[in-house]
Order: structure tokens, then sequence, then C-alpha cells
């Protein structure tokens, strides 16, 4: 595996120094070439002495015109020695120059190949970390970490909420599971037993189906964008889910306060009015008796909002955040009335498929305002 992953650095290395050779050999036989003409109109440039002018060398006279000769074509030899050699050892020397310090420079590279070669999905803590100098691998590296810390996070969402929903669904089973043991144990069971066995049954299979539905619902908006778009009107989709709770509500003495205007929306209806529903019925089932409820919609000039805040439990401004992450009930304990703590989930995922954004702040005195913003064209 190791040596598959360094073949292509090699290859590169080996496709620079060849490009850094042929350019080099390109450029001194250009220059042997200018040396070569240079040399010849020069030695051509030299003055002819008369025919049959005699010139002594070394004390031996010798014809001018054949000395003339002699020395042009020792010139021309000598240049094409001295330039050929020299052709030989710069292209030598590029080639060496150029495969070491490829070599220095291409090391980096192999690092991060390294890096990515000892990642998983069991073993993300793997850092390139800063490189020298600061260039284009540098920035490389640079962006596969934040990548990787991405990554990271998302592993570790992804195992915290398989984790969490395998412990949701294992609830109700187990309920089922030990209430028919405990009956069918029983020989003296009655009609009246197995009437509450039965709905006990009911009640954690109603658990469990809702669950199996929110977390469906969940990864069919988080893994798929909108299948229908739309006009919507807020306004009424907030009165259609309102139905929906309204007696369970008014059976905890709750004050309702709905100022439902037309606000203007574009994407799913049937989403939408799930993100509402989710947002009324943890307005109701994690207030407190006797408390009270405001819902608004508004349209502005881009952009429509639904605000629902509602009483309940104190809640630390810190932890507001964690309150959109799947399985996380805020307020539970307190209320009495723990869900499957996917609603404010469901709610973040379709409002990222619409282009909206949803935020929550807690209420002075106990409680939570969550508001949804979504485009309106």
């Amino acid at each position: 595996m190791g040596r598959q992953a360094s073949l292509p650095i090699r290859g590169l290395r080996g496709r620079i120094t060849l490009l850094a050779v042929c350019l080099t050999a390109g450029v001194s036989a250009a220059l042997l070439v200018l040396a070569w003409l240079l040399v010849r109109d020069s030695v051509a440039a030299v003055p002819q002495m008369p025919p049959g002018t005699m010139v002594e060398v070394d004390g031996v006279q010798v014809e001018a015109s054949a000395l003339a000769d002699h020395l042009r074509a020792q010139a021309r030899e000598q240049v094409l020695l001295a330039g050929g050699l020299s052709f030989g050892f710069v292209v030598l020397a590029a080639g060496i120059l150029a495969w070491t310090l490829t070599s220095r420079v291409l090391r980096p590279l192999a690092e991060i190949a390294g890096t990515a070669r000892r990642l998983s999905a069991e073993s993300l803590e793997e850092r390139i970390g800063e490189l020298r100098p600061r260039d284009e691998l540098a920035a490389l590296a640079e962006t596969i970490d934040d990548m990787l810390d991405r990554l990271a996070g998302a592993f570790d969402a992804q195992r915290r909420f398989v984790a969490n929903a395998s412990h949701e669904l294992r609830t109700p089973l187990t309920v089922i599971r030990t209430e028919l043991d405990v009956t069918l144990a029983d020989d003296t069971a009655d009609e009246a037993e197995l009437r509450r066995m039965a709905e006990v049954v009911r009640t954690a299979t109603r658990r469990a189906e809702q669950l199996v539905g929110a977390l469906l619902l969940l990864a069919r908006t988080d893994a798929t964008g909108l299948a229908v778009r739309e006009p919507v009107d807020l306004g009424t989709v907030v009165s259609t889910a309102w139905q929906a709770v309204a007696d369970e509500a008014e059976q905890r003495g709750l004050r309702v306060e709905l100022s439902v205007a037309p606000a203007p929306a574009v994407g799913d209806a049937a989403l939408l009015e799930r993100v509402a529903g989710n947002l009324l019925e943890n307005a109701v089932r994690h207030n407190v008796d006797g408390g009270w409820i405001t819902v608004r919609t508004e349209a502005f000039a881009t952009h429509s909002t639904l605000t629902v805040r509602s009483a309940g439990p104190l809640i630390d401004p810190a932890t507001v955040a964690e309150l959109f992450e799947p399985f996380h009930r805020g307020g539970a304990g307190r209320t009495g009335r723990a869900g499957a703590g996917l609603g404010l989930s469901i709610v973040r995922a379709a409002v990222d498929a619409h282009d909206g954004t949803v935020s929550a702040e807690p209420v002075v005195g106990g409680g939570l305002g969550v508001t949804v913003t979504l485009p309106s064209t």
C-alpha cells in the first residue's frame, strides 16, 4: 500500500527532473550554436595576407594562407570540444540538482500522502500540521487538516446519534418484552391484567413508531433537499398545526396568544407544517401547568418569520445551542414530559433545507423562544 502511494510522488519527481533536463539541454544547445556562429564570424573577419606571403612559426617558414586555414580549423575544433564538454556537464548537473531539489520540495507532499494513508474512520486524530515554507503545499495541508477536523466532528456526531438512537429504540422494546414475560409467567393473570399489559405494550409501540418516524424524517431532511418548492403561507401552516395540540393546551390551562398573519414562504408545505408542529408541541409539552404561549408570524420584504415563545423550566443560555442536537432534552426532567429529543433537530434540518435560519433564546423567568426565518421568494 505504501509503495503504491509513493509511486505517484516518484513519478512526479522524475517528470520534473526530465523537464528540467530538457529545458537545460535546449538552452545549452542554443548557446553552443550561438558560440559556434560567433567564432566562425570572428575567424572569417581576420584580414587575409597576400598570396605567397611567408610567415615564421617556431623558426619554420609557413605560407600565410595555410596557417590561416589551420588556425580556423583549430578554433572550430576547440569550440566544439569545449562546448560539447560544457553541454554534457551542464545537462548532468541540471539533472542532479533537479532530482535533489524536487526531493526536498515534494517531501511535504509525501507527508500529506502518508497522513492520508494512516487515516481511517477509527483513527481520525492524525494531522499534517504546519509545513515550512509557507507555500501552496502548506495551504493544501491546512485545507486538509480543516477537512479532517470537520470529518472527525461528523463521525463523532454520527456515533453519538447511532448510540442514542439505539438506546431510545431499546427502551420501548425492553418495556414490551418485560410486560410480556411478566404477564405470561403469571398463570393467574386475569382479563384486567391482560388489558393492562396490552395498554402498556400499545403505549410502548406507539413511542417506538413515533421515534422511527422522526428518525426517518430527520434522515430524509438531512440527506435530500426539498422535493417540493411551492408558495406556502406560514400563517395557514401554524393554524393547521395548532389544531393538533389545542386540546392538550386547554387541558393544561395554558394561556395562548396567537398572532397569525399571512407570511409567505417557498418550500414544502408538509415539511413546514412539521416545523410548526414540533415547535408548538414543545411549547405545550415542556410548559408548566397554567403557563403561557405566544405564537407570531410576520412578513417582511425578503423573508417571513415564525416565533414561538412559551413558559417552562429555566434554561442555561450556554446550553441553548445543544437543544438542536438529536436526543437532547432541554428541561425534560423539570416538566416530566420527556420526548424523543428529536423535535428541534428536525426543525433545524428542515429550516436548513429551506435555506432559512433558526435561533433560540431562553425566556426570563423560565421558558424558551424559538424564531424561524424563511425566504419569502
